[in-house]
């Protein structure tokens, strides 16, 4: 007869087992009690890592390292499930997932159509900053991602060529498309990047 514990290792070796993850993914395993102990048993053992109150994810261990942060998008996303509110990383985070920035900030912004409040985690907070429907542009997409990134250079930034130059190599084509439909509700100087970020590299 399987035990709690064994439906609980057996839902997380699932493929489809978020990142990160809410007692509420395990609902099917048992009475709330018995998973909240057997939870509590596995982060005691190291098997499981408590983010924050009712928020875990599974540890990885990299060799140099040692055990690594926490899956930020897989935590935010856990934050917000069960919301109907929209997200989109911003500020220096939104560089540096973009590779257009080395900082990874102690404060990572990200901006919503919910609640505001910030999280902490550890020596990291997470911001959620509650801001208009026109700064969501592209809200969950990459182009939103750059649409952020882009925000918080600046018009004035000395860099700003070298980062549509980065941005028009790594981007995919869908991102490029995504970036051209937005293009007529961003502010006039970031249209002129974006069309230098999608016009063909042969150009370039």
């Amino acid at each position: 007869m399987e035990t709690v514990d064994d439906k609980i290792l057996k839902a997380m070796g699932a493929a489809r087992f978020p990142k990160t993850f809410t007692l509420a993914e395990l609902s099917n395993c048992g009475r709330p009690d018995a998973v909240r102990q057997a939870i509590s048993r596995m982060v005691r053992a190291g098997g499981v890592r408590r983010i924050r109150p009712g928020l875990y994810d599974l540890p990885k261990t990299h060799p140099i390292i040692g055990t690594t942060a926490p899956d930020l998008e897989a935590t935010v996303k856990a934050i917000m499930q069960r919301s109907n509110a929209k997200w989109q990383f911003s500020g220096a985070y939104a560089a540096n997932l973009l590779g257009l920035s080395e900082q990874v900030p102690a404060k990572v912004v990200i901006i919503t159509d919910g609640v505001a409040r910030n999280i902490a985690m550890g020596r990291m907070t997470l911001s959620f900053r509650r801001v208009a429907p026109r700064n969501l542009l592209g809200v969950g997409t990459t182009a939103g991602l750059v649409f952020q990134a882009l925000r918080y250079i600046g018009s004035k930034s000395p860099d700003l060529e070298r980062h549509a130059t980065r941005l028009r190599k790594t981007l995919d084509e869908n991102a490029k498309s995504d970036l051209v439909k937005l293009t007529p509700k961003m502010p006039v100087w970031m249209q002129g990047v974006v069309k230098s970020i999608t016009r063909e590299e042969k150009n370039g």
